[in-house]
C-alpha cells in the first residue's frame, strides 16, 4: 500500500493521495532506506499532496532514503518550489536542517539560483552565512552559478561579502573566474567527465526567475535518456559588480562599461546593463561623473546610451540630487540632438527620472515627434515634468489614459493620479478608466480618485475588491485608502 502512496505523490495525484491515507495508508514507510511520498510531492512542488501528508502525520524533518535524496524542504528549495516550502516550514519543518555533507534548504536554493526560496526561508530563521562541510557559503554557491537575484538577496540580508570558501576562494573571486567564460563550453567540458564516452549532449537556453540567461547542458545516451545535466546563469557580470560594491574593491568606469556593454540584450530585461549601471550611478562622485558624461558623446550610440542610464540616477539620494543642474544640460541636449532612437529612449526616461519642469520642452517634443511608437515611457516622463496649469502637456496625458495599449494607458493614469494639482479634467479622466478592462489601470484611477476625496472612487473600489486577487497586496491597497 505504501507504494501505492509513493507512486500517487510523485506524480501528484492528491485524490489518490487523500484515499490511502483515509484508508490506513501510514504518511511515511516503515522502514529507513526507503524513499518518502513527502520528499518526492515536495520534489515535484505537489503542494496539495504536501499538505495532505502533513496533515496526517508526514514527518517534515525525515531525510528520504532514495539514492541521492534528503529533506523534503531542501528539495522543494532547490527547485524553486515556493509554495511547497511554504507548506513545509508552515508544517514545522527546520529551516536550519542539514543533511550528508551540512547541506541546508538554503545552500541548495543559492547553488539553484532560488532567490524567491531564499527569502522565504531567510524570512523563517535561516542563516545567511550557512556553510555546507566544504566550507562552501550561499553567497559562494550563489556566485559560481552567476545567480544575480540570489546574490542580491544574500547581500541585503547580511551575508559577509567577502568571506572564502573551504578552498579559500571569496564570492567575488569566483565571479571573476567565470567573467568571460564560454558557459555552455565550460559545461560542457565538466559534464563530458561524468558521463560515458559515447553520450551526446543538447544544449539549452532559457531564463533564470532572476531574468539572467540560464544555460543548460544535459547529456543523453544512444536512447535519449538523459544521464545527467548541469546548469549555470549568465549573470557573472553583474554579480562581480555587486560583490565589489560591497567590498569597496571599485574598477574604473572603463572597465564597468566594457563589461556591461555585451549585456545590453541578453537577459529578458537588461538586469546585467542595469545593475553596472545602478552601481556606477550610486557612486555619486565626481571623477565618475565626469568619466560618464564623456560616455554621452560618443561616437558609439550603445555607449551613449549607457551614460544616459547611468546619469538617469547619479548621485541620487532621498533628499539631493547634487548633480541635476549639471546633467539636465547634458540631457536636454541630447534630447535635441540625438539621432539614435534607443538612446533617445534612454534619454526621456532619465528626464523623467529627474522630474524637472525645465525639461518639458524637450518630453513634449519627443513623444509627439511623427513616427514615434508610444511605450509605457512616454506617460511616465510627462507626468514626471509636468507642471500645474500646463494645459496642453495635461490634455496630451490625458489624451495617453485613453491609449488602445493597456500598458501605455496604465501609465498615463498612475501619472494622472500623482498629479500635485486638483482640476475637473483630471478627475473626469480618472473617472473614465473606473471601466477598463485592465484592472490595474482601474486600480491606479480609483486611487487617484481617492487622494482627490472624489466619491466616485468607491465604484472602483468594489470593483478592485471583487476582480482582484486576495494575494494581490498592490492593487487592493491602492483601492483602499489614500
Amino acid at each position: 500500500m505504501y507504494q501505492e502512496l509513493l507512486d500517487a505523490a510523485t506524480r501528484g495525484d492528491a485524490e489518490l493521495v487523500e484515499r490511502l491515507l483515509r484508508d490506513g495508508t501510514g504518511p511515511d514507510p516503515e522502514t529507513a532506506g526507503h524513499s518518502t511520498a513527502l520528499y518526492a510531492a515536495a520534489a515535484g512542488g505537489r503542494t496539495a499532496v504536501v499538505e495532505a501528508l502533513l496533515a496526517h502525520g508526514a514527518d517534515p524533518g525525515r531525510i528520504s532514503g532514495g539514492e541521492e535524496e534528503g529533506l523534503p524542504l531542501g528539495a522543494a528549495a532547490a527547485l524553486g518550489h515556493v509554495e511547497t516550502v511554504r507548506a513545509l516550514l508552515g508544517a514545522g519543518a527546520d529551516p536550519t536542517a542539514k543533511e550528508e555533507g551540512g547541506w541546508t534548504a538554503l545552500l541548495w536554493a543559492a547553488s539553484n539560483g532560488r532567490d524567491e526560496a531564499l527569502t522565504v526561508l531567510l524570512d523563517a530563521g535561516a542563516d545567511p552565512e550557512e556553510a555546507n562541510d566544504s566550507g562552501e557559503t550561499a553567497l559562494t554557491l550563489a556566485a559560481r552559478r552567476g545567480a544575480l537575484g540570489a546574490v542580491r538577496v544574500l547581500l541585503d540580508r547580511g551575508a559577509q561579502a567577502d568571506r572564502p570558501d573551504g578552498e579559500g576562494d571569496t564570492p567575488l573571486a569566483i565571479a571573476y573566474d567565470w567573467l568571460g567564460t564560454q558557459l555552455e563550453s565550460a559545461l560542457l567540458e565538466q559534464l563530458t567527465e561524468q558521463v560515458p564516452e559515447d553520450s551526446q549532449f543538447v544544449v539549452g537556453r532559457s531564463r533564470a526567475s532572476d531574468g539572467t540567461d540560464l544555460v543548460t547542458v544535459a547529456a543523453v545516451n544512444q536512447d535519449g535518456e538523459r544521464l545527467a545535466e548541469l546548469r549555470c546563469q549568465r549573470g557573472h557580470a553583474a554579480v562581480a559588480t555587486l560583490l565589489e560594491e560591497a567590498t569597496d574593491q571599485l574598477p574604473g568606469v572603463e572597465t564597468l562599461v566594457e563589461r556591461a556593454l555585451p549585456y545590453r540584450d541578453v537577459d529578458e530585461e537588461a538586469e546585467t546593463w542595469w545593475a553596472i549601471a545602478s552601481a556606477l550611478s550610486r557612486r555619486g562622485d565626481e571623477e565618475t561623473f565626469e568619466a560618464v558624461a564623456r560616455l554621452c558623446v560618443s561616437e558609439d550610440p550603445r555607449r551613449r546610451e549607457f551614460g544616459v542610464d547611468v546619469l538617469a540616477e547619479f548621485g541620487f539620494t532621498e533628499e539631493e540630487r547634487p548633480f541635476l543642474d549639471r546633467t539636465l544640460p547634458i540631457l536636454r541636449r541630447m534630447a535635441a540632438t540625438e539621432g539614435d532612437e534607443r538612446v533617445l529612449r534612454s534619454v526621456l526616461g532619465a528626464l523623467g527620472h529627474h522630474a524637472d519642469s525645465r525639461a518639458l520642452p524637450e518630453v513634449l517634443e519627443i513623444v509627439t515627434s511623427p513616427g514615434w511608437t508610444r511605450t509605457q515611457a512616454d506617460p511616465a516622463a510627462l507626468a514626471a515634468v509636468l507642471p500645474p496649469g500646463h494645459v496642453e502637456g495635461l490634455a496630451l496625458l490625458i489624451s495617453m489614459s485613453e491609449d488602445p495599449d493597456a500598458e501605455v494607458r496604465e501609465w498615463a493614469t498612475m501619472g494622472l493620479a500623482g498629479l500635485a494639482e486638483d482640476a475637473e479634467p483630471i478627475r473626469d479622466a480618472l473617472a473614465a478608466r473606473l471601466d477598463d478592462e485592465d484592472l490595474s489601470t482601474v486600480a491606479e484611477a480609483t486611487h487617484g480618485l481617492l487622494l482627490r476625496g472624489d466619491p466616485r472612487a468607491a465604484r472602483g473600489t468594489e470593483r478592485v475588491l471583487a476582480e482582484s486577487d486576495e494575494d494581490d497586496d498592490y492593487l487592493r491597497d491602492l483601492v483602499k485608502g489614500a
